[in-house]
């Protein structure tokens, strides 16, 4: 869901900035008079001197008292939207906890951090595997695994992966009780310094 607000926010903050430029831009090289075409009696920049709000549209609303506050609870509303959008890109969507089956048709909770931290555990296990970060995301009842390995210089990444979904990703999905376990992987080699050869 995510994902498609943030295309439609950014396809419209895109397109009104390229509206907006190309406002100033006829403004600023009064391309009206330069190409002889009329602009709409409500456009705003029709030569190089003109202003966004003029001394007269400033004054214009000040008997209606309400106009001002409107404006300005309006673009206030609009800067807290804006930072609700930038701290739902940065807050991780970590799966807090596991609906394991219990058998009982209530089912058990299983902390999302403690399948993470085991299924970790047994990753970095593997032969040439470094290190291991596990990210549980998804549903409680449908978790999908984002893997990330280290691989030692010596390690077969075909080898690490065959071995990480047949081990470590199998043992979790059936211990949790789960029908399919989804995962991702993305894989990276250590970086070794040049070794001194005598």
């Amino acid at each position: 869901m995510l994902r498609i607000v943030n295309r439609v926010l950014l396809a419209l903050t895109g397109v009104g900035l390229f509206l907006l430029g190309l406002a100033v831009l006829v403004g600023t090289f009064d391309l009206p008079a330069r190409w002889g075409f009329g602009t709409p009696s409500w456009w705003t920049w029709r030569t190089p001197d003109d202003v966004l709000l003029t001394t007269a549209d400033r004054v214009r609303h000040r008997e209606a008292g309400w106009f001002w506050p409107v404006v300005i609870g309006a673009l206030s509303l609009l800067v807290l939207l804006a930072l609700w959008w930038l701290l739902a890109q940065l807050r991780r969507r970590r799966l807090a906890e596991v609906l394991v089956d219990s058998g009982d048709g209530v089912g058990a909770l299983l902390s999302g951090r403690a399948m993470e931290d085991v299924v970790a555990a047994e990753a970095e296990a593997l032969p040439g595997v470094d290190r291991a970060r596990i990210t549980l995301v998804g549903r409680r009842e449908q978790p999908r695994a984002r893997v990330g390995l280290l691989l030692a210089p010596q390690a077969r990444p075909d080898e690490a992966v065959r071995r990480l979904r047949a081990e470590a990703l199998d043992h979790a999905r059936v211990s949790a009780g789960l029908d399919t376990l989804p995962a991702e992987a993305h894989l990276r080699a250590a970086r070794r310094g040049p070794e001194r050869v005598s």
